[in-house]
């Protein structure tokens, strides 16, 4: 924030300035970045001079939308930053609307100890330190548009989402807690900066926008892909993945999360497989083929590191019980499994179809065998009377004392490809959707959740059981309300949220720490353009893809596509009618001239060129499809307007389980 300082009076007065991302803790106290105390401290500012003056880079507060500016009743003492016995309490932030505590800017309140502190502002602005690649904040080089405002709204949400979280590595967290390990920090609790230098480089893919301002591998299956489709900053993902592979241990096993963590042996069987999957989704997106090279080594002892862990039962034995701060990660684990057995198939991908590479050619037929092996093991976690799979062999597993049916781990099965079942793909994909709530998919396997990371797996596992429609009517439903629910931001990708729709992330016992702008929520951004837009890069940049785009019942039209360096994709898909013909789905492509396909329309698949091409799916017409030329009865066309938008079900909330909501509290920096 700048300040445009128009009159003081007094040699130095400090402004406190306390931010928020939610409109729920706006005013005297910030909301917070730890869980050491309920808020952070304002920030004290002073102001010396009149003229424009600036918050230093070091206190940038990423994604906030409010700011309460005010002077302070007891203003600190010199030139302090941060005080803990100036700042208001609670509760007299609480009561920051009486007329003895706030005033408009420029204002004072009259009493005594205000009459020789006053100053006027005569403009204020903010410096937006995000998204250092580009000057330009409007430079998307993906979009969507279809006939549901709503989902418009949740596809911008995305980019804009992974826009804020997409920081100059200089700009990254320094978590006081957490670092007084290290540096010894005596910065009193409540404080925060953005000053850590997290990697080289000139931009970064984060966690989160307010905190967590460092790389975290969860984000690399969800961000990466809705980066690639949105904004094409590839710069900001390999400088995430060069600041993870750095940090690899001896063993080969990649840091929990980029620096400052990493310095303490910090580690995540799934977090780490999540690294593995980002060079997949980098890779596939810029075709960076000499970092890769540069890589190929790492990547392999990683790879090598997890697929070890893959005993006898053909399922991955979990040794680390951290994830996305969900209890329960242990033992031979349901979502451990399907992710690396999903890690193993793009690992040949890169291998064979990429790299050529001789090593993993001779690891092949063994590579295939454990792929085999854990085709048949998973089947030991199904829960047949559920329709389900379970955590895991022991209490979390089918009829244990604390048997757990997660929906990261079942989403993962049929994401991964692990179970070949269509029949089961189809039960376990409409077994999710019945768990519903009126506020989106609750995590069982963290009570009092309805997490967006895990739902956003949800998606792609509605997508690749063949059920589209339940992906779209998720996206409205639970990303719709975060939107547009109390206390959120109408703009951005919240952390997480309580089952019976409050704000609070069941993870921290305060309701303000939670993050409203978290990379890991922006599923909706990817799997509107690749799943049901349908568009599927099979090898770098797009040489060769897949188009096989699915209208749903929620849309009359949708059109949407992205960049890479080979080109456009674009895909519209829009329900019409021809007379004389009936009703029709009318698909028009646009793909790079340099490149080739498979389009898969109406269950027909064609293979065609790059350039613009155009099919009509007859819907009165046993569902025939035909390729046709690009202007074939253009003026005949018109909207179907026979067609009627379902009616959205009614679902109850969620119930909250009091006890359980204490037991899972994570406590850290």
């Amino acid at each position: 924030a700048c300040f445009d300082i128009s009159s003081t009076t007094g040699s130095t007065i400090h402004l406190a300035l306390a931010y928020s991302e939610s409109p729920k803790f706006a005013g005297h106290l910030p909301d917070a970045t730890t869980d050491r105390q309920e808020r952070d401290l304002p920030l004290y500012f002073p102001i010396e001079r009149e003229g424009i003056t600036c918050v230093r880079p070091e206190f940038v507060r990423g994604a906030f939308k409010y700011l309460t500016i005010y002077i302070p009743k007891h203003p600190p003492k010199s030139k302090d930053i941060w005080s803990e016995t100036t700042s208001p309490s609670l509760s007299e932030a609480l009561d920051s609307h009486s007329d003895s505590y706030q005033k408009h800017l420029g204002l004072h309140d009259g009493s005594s100890h205000n009459k020789a502190r006053r100053i006027s502002i005569s403009s204020l602005y903010i410096n937006c330190t995000a998204f250092p690649s580009n000057l330009n904040p409007r430079a998307y080089t993906g979009y969507l548009s279809s006939s549901s405002s709503l989902l418009n709204r949740i596809w911008y949400s995305g980019a804009y989402t992974l826009q804020l979280t997409t920081i100059d590595p200089a700009e990254g967290s320094a978590l006081i807690d957490y670092n007084r390990r290290i540096d010894g920090n005596l910065s009193p609790k409540g404080s925060w900066y953005s000053n850590f230098t997290l990697a080289n480089g000139t931009a970064i893919t984060t966690d989160g926008a307010k905190r967590d301002r460092m790389a975290w591998p969860g984000d690399m299956a969800i961000a990466v892909p809705g980066i690639a489709v949105s904004t094409y900053d590839m710069i900001a993902v390999r400088t995430a993945l060069d600041s993870l592979f750095l940090r690899q241990y001896a063993d080969g096993a990649l840091p929990y999360a980029g620096l400052p963590m990493g310095y303490g042996g910090e580690f995540s069987d799934t977090y780490h497989l999540h690294t593995l999957l980002g060079v997949w989704n980098y890779v596939i997106f810029t075709n960076d083929i000499p970092w890769l090279l540069s890589h190929w080594s790492a990547y392999i002892k990683a790879f090598e590191y997890s697929l070890a862990k893959v005993d006898l039962t053909g399922l991955l034995h979990v040794t680390s019980n951290s994830d996305w701060l969900r209890p329960g990660m242990t033992g031979h684990n349901l979502e451990a499994t399907s992710i690396m057995y999903y890690v193993l198939q793009y690992t040949i991908r890169i291998a064979n179809d990429i790299l050529n590479d001789p090593y993993a050619k001779d690891q092949f037929a063994r590579w295939k065998s454990i792929s085999e092996r854990m085709e048949r093991g998973i089947d030991i976690l199904w829960c047949e009377e559920k329709g389900l799979f379970s955590e895991n062999i022991g209490r979390r597993g089918c009829g244990g004392s604390a048997e757990t049916l997660p929906q990261d781990g079942n989403s993962w099965a049929i994401i991964s490809g692990i179970i070949s079942n269509s029949t089961r793909r189809q039960q376990i994909s409409t077994n999710l959707r019945q768990r519903w709530t009126k506020y989106g998919a609750p995590a069982t396997e963290f009570p009092n959740v309805i997490s967006p990371f895990a739902s956003s797996f949800e998606l792609l596992a509605h997508c690749a059981a063949g059920n589209h429609d339940f992906a779209v009517e998720l996206m409205e439903l639970m990303w719709g309300y975060m939107l547009d629910g109390e206390g959120f931001t109408n703009s951005t990708c919240v952390e997480g949220y309580r089952i019976d729709g409050d704000i609070q992330y069941p993870a921290y016992w305060s309701s303000a720490r939670n993050s409203h702008a978290h990379g890991w929520s922006t599923g909706p951004t990817m799997v509107l353009l690749t799943k049901i837009l349908g568009i599927t890069l099979e090898t770098p940049l797009g040489e060769t893809w897949t188009i096989e785009p699915h209208l749903t019942r929620w849309l009359r039209n949708v059109r949407g596509g992205f960049a890479t360096g080979l080109g456009i994709f674009e895909v519209v898909l829009r329900r019409m009618k021809i007379e004389g013909l009936g009703r029709v789905e009318v698909l028009d492509i646009e793909t790079p001239r340099r490149s080739e396909g498979m389009v898969v329309f109406g269950g027909v698949g064609m293979l065609v060129k790059g350039g613009k091409n155009r099919f009509i799916k007859f819907l009165d017409d046993a569902m025939r499809v035909e390729k046709v030329a690009l202007r074939w009865m253009d003026k005949q066309l018109d909207e179907d307007d026979e067609w009627e938008r379902p009616e959205v079900e009614e679902r109850a909330a969620g119930v909250v389980d009091w006890k359980a909501l204490e037991e899972n509290y994570v406590i850290g920096p």
